[in-house]
């Protein structure tokens, strides 16, 4: 398989926990303005947070990425159609009509991705270029996971929310066994001291769509990218590639998250 070219970055989220006000958190006007519309991905950091990530995959590689927005995400489509078009990276758009979920979601991109391999993140965090890079050019489809230590250490992430982040399971070969969303603290202590974890950065074959389909709605009425996949590998349909992620991933989930972003961020460049 060749080197990925092209990136999805999910965007479509509604960012209710971004537009709540209950945390405490002090935000300049021009930042509260943009959380209160939920478009997390827009915050501005002295740039858009957006334009980080998209500047860490131009920095890895790519040459192409498309975001899938909503509807109702124009303000997204007019900065970087008009108002800022990157320079290292062409930006195209997928549209997710309602917001049913991160499988639903990929599914509104594929068109886009057509036969190629691609890499799939959120819009809402900040992946260590190298891992980008590594997944780039891994040769097949794979994901990156990260050791809950290293997350506690190098990213802005406390511990709780570590906690119910998803754990995987790995098998001897190198290769995705599971992954167990929202695990129990029984999971977790059966997980070990020092579980995998996944951030949702994978790097995809065209094979992922149909498991997307196939995904039944959850409980909260979405089709979920990460038990679409966990359904194929179990079911043998997906085979995916496990890269230890070294570095921390950065999360722009909610308001209190916006300054420990910022100073992770101080010196990086975003140049798309």
């Amino acid at each position: 398989m060749t080197q990925a070219r092209k990136a999805i970055i999910l965007a479509r989220g509604l960012g209710s926990r971004m537009r709540r006000e209950d945390d405490g958190a002090a935000l300049d006007p021009k930042q509260a303005s943009v959380a209160d519309t939920g478009v997390k991905a827009m915050i501005p950091i002295g740039r858009p947070f957006l334009d980080y990530v998209l500047s860490g995959l131009a920095d890895a590689g790519y040459a192409e990425a498309c975001l899938v927005i909503g509807p109702e995400h124009g303000v997204v489509r007019d900065y970087y159609d008009r108002e800022r078009p990157p320079r290292r990276i062409r930006v195209a758009f997928a549209v997710q009509e309602k917001p049913l979920g991160t499988a639903d979601a990929l599914l509104a991109a594929e068109a886009y991705a057509a036969s190629d391999p691609f890499l799939v993140i959120n819009s809402d965090n900040y992946y260590p270029v190298e891992v980008l890079r590594e997944l780039r050019e891994l040769g097949e489809p794979g994901t990156a996971l990260f050791s809950r230590s290293t997350l506690l250490a190098e990213s802005n992430v406390e511990p709780d929310r570590v906690r119910a982040y998803a754990v995987c399971r790995v098998t001897p070969e190198g290769y995705l066994a599971g992954i167990l969303e929202k695990p129990s603290p029984a999971d977790l202590e059966a997980a070990g001291p020092d579980p995998l974890i996944s951030m949702n950065c994978w790097r995809f074959a065209p094979a992922i769509f149909a498991a997307c389909r196939g995904t039944p709605l959850s409980p909260r009425g979405e089709k979920e990218l990460p038990r679409a996949v966990d359904e194929g590998v179990r079911a043998g349909k997906l085979r995916l590639r496990v890269l230890r992620g070294h570095g921390g991933v950065l999360d722009l989930s909610r308001r209190a998250d916006v300054a420990a972003v910022a100073e992770r961020l101080r010196g990086v460049r975003a140049d798309p």
